[in-house]
């Protein structure tokens, strides 16, 4: 039977005001020597650096996804501090999603090498074999050691990963790469964007010489460990960044051209395919490159079904609801666009009925989201007014926007009473679809057209697999303006509620042309038919400076070379 390695943990880091670099993982239980004695204790020190990996929820509303700080979702509590990305009461002092606990997660991949690591000889080290060798005569002595060699090569994806989510967050940030007594922790200076990424790129191709693509047929059959294909996809998706216009303003190609390599280079292992189930929750899908694992719940359903199905267990404003900017995005099943208006639907597709505008729509749409009159645990979704899982107000505990969650959403959890049910949960890190559109970005870009065949493939033909996979009609775009759109759409459609729209708004620049107004629909029932028309549902604030995160004040407090971010 396969082991899930890891689950997402609970991190506590320090008292307020410590600076996370000064994390210390020193136990009264155990010595430094201790902790080298034997594989399990070695494997625990891993199991340590992995539990950072972090989750696509704003930490301290567990409920609200990254995208409710996008035009693709709201929230329903208007005081959640995901809001704060929305409303302009984002600052150094009152901070989101920091994520510097990161710096606790680098701390403890640094302390893991210096313990068993030798980076002269590129080799585990000579006292940490010496130690484990008494267990020579043991049966699964072998197959640990096989594992063993992998450690170091996972920490150091793992640390730069973690450099690259602080990256993304702060642009220019410090990199630590050793243990750092407090003195030092409170005097490094902050690394450049394009040099963190070369180091990143650097870490991230020697380990995939040395990383399995899996670890089934190993020690305990285990997934959710750090493979060659997650190094590789570490690599793509930090080159992609540094190519993008936030990051490369003057659009330079060479930067284009080594993000579509690295795509391509996952494309070329063969080893990962397109899947065209649902890939959410399904860690076993063909096309899961890395998924987090975590332990059974129902959290997550609490706060996103439809009030009603959640038999009064929903106490509280809650969930993540989709808006219509979004539902905008998904074509017809024809690949014609549909758009609401304040008086109905408009497409140019003959063939469809804009009297069930969420019928016959890109297959992709029913899996992000759920739509009146969309089936749902045996019954019909009512978001019409008046109807069952309407909303007047936010305080009904309903959607605010005139649709539900879907996407990562389990249907088996049950809130019946004297009968509930819970669920694992597993959120996508990076999948194969991804390499597929990085590539067909970043190709773009680097050759000048979609068309262009010079890599082995054309940017049209990875988007076209894309959407084929998703049971949709090729694009004919052949212009490099055009086909940017394209992809810009694909991203936004195909990775719905994924986490990638908050970030691909920044590392776009496009913030002040999408987040400044989000709309939901208001639907009203005549008989047996059904009128659809357009509401806004907030007009939200953006400046250029929320590109990159503030760094926390009290960091800046800490370590006076931590220089803020611009503009604030």
């Amino acid at each position: 039977m396969k082991k899930i390695f890891f689950s997402l943990l609970s991190m506590v880091i320090l008292c307020a005001g410590c600076n996370v670099l000064d994390f210390d993982e020193t136990s009264a239980d155990y010595t430094r020597e201790d902790m080298i004695t034997d594989y399990g204790n070695i494997n625990r020190l891993l199991t340590n650096v992995y539990g950072y990996m972090p989750g696509k929820d704003i930490a301290d509303v567990s409920s609200a996804l990254r995208d409710c700080g996008s035009d693709d979702a709201e929230y329903a509590d208007p005081e959640a501090s995901v809001q704060r990305f929305t409303n302009g009461n984002w600052s150094s002092i009152s901070t989101v999603d920091t994520k510097w606990d990161l710096f606790g997660g680098i701390r403890a991949a640094n302390d893991f090498l210096d313990l068993v690591w030798d980076e002269g000889t590129k080799d585990i080290k000579e006292v940490v074999k010496e130690n484990l060798s008494i267990f020579r005569y043991t049966s699964k002595y072998n197959q640990q050691m096989e594992h063993l060699a992998c450690f170091p090569y996972e920490a150091k994806v793992l640390r730069a990963y973690y450099f690259f989510e602080l990256a993304r967050r702060y642009g220019d940030i410090p990199m630590p790469l050793v243990k750092l007594t407090a003195e030092e922790a409170n005097a490094i200076e902050k690394t450049p964007f394009d040099d963190v990424i070369e180091f990143i790129v650097a870490e991230c191709d020697e380990a995939a010489e040395h990383l399995p693509n899996t670890y089934m047929g190993m020690l305990d059959d285990e997934i959710g460990r750090v493979t060659k294909g997650f190094a590789l996809a570490v690599k793509a998706k930090a080159l992609l960044y540094a190519a993008s216009p936030l990051h490369n303003p003057s659009g330079d190609k060479a930067k284009w051209q080594k993000a579509a390599a690295a795509a391509k280079a996952i494309m070329d292992m063969g080893y990962y395919v397109l899947d065209p189930k649902e890939t959410a929750n399904n860690y076993t899908s063909p096309e899961v490159i890395m998924a987090i694992c975590r332990s059974e719940s129902m959290g997550f359903e609490r706060n996103n079904f439809p009030v009603r199905f959640t038999y009064g267990d929903r106490t509280s404003m809650a969930g993540t609801y989709p808006t219509q900017n979004l539902v905008d995005a998904f074509q017809t099943i024809n690949g014609y666009d549909i758009t609401l208006g304040a008086n109905g639907w408009k497409t140019s597709d003959p063939d469809f009925d804009v009297t069930r505008p969420y019928d016959n729509r890109d297959p992709r749409f029913a899996r992000a989201i759920l739509a009146n009159g969309m089936a749902f645990k045996g019954s019909t979704i009512e978001t019409f007014v008046g109807g069952r899982d309407y909303s007047a107000t936010r305080s009904d505990l309903g959607t605010v926007t005139g649709y539900y969650l879907h996407r990562y959403i389990i249907e088996d959890v049950d809130f019946t009473p004297e009968a509930q049910t819970v669920a694992k949960h597993q959120w996508i890190v990076y999948r194969y679809a991804e390499a597929l559109l990085s590539f067909a970005e970043a190709a773009n870009e680097a050759l000048g057209g979609p068309t262009d065949a010079s890599m082995g493939l054309s940017a049209l033909d990875a988007l076209n697999q894309v959407r084929a996979n998703a049971g949709m009609p090729a694009v004919s775009a052949s212009s490099q303006a055009a086909f940017r759109d394209a992809v810009r759409r694909e991203w936004r459609v195909e990775f719905a509620f994924e986490d990638h729209r908050f970030w691909d708004v920044r590392r776009w620049d496009i913030g002040q042309a999408t987040q400044g107004q989000i709309d939901g629909v208001e639907i009203v029932k005549s008989g047996n038919q059904f009128s659809y028309s357009r509401k806004v549902v907030e007009t939200r604030s953006w400046s250029s400076k929320m590109n990159l995160y503030p760094i926390p004040q009290s960091e800046t407090f800490s370590n006076p070379n931590l220089t803020q971010n611009t503009g604030w």
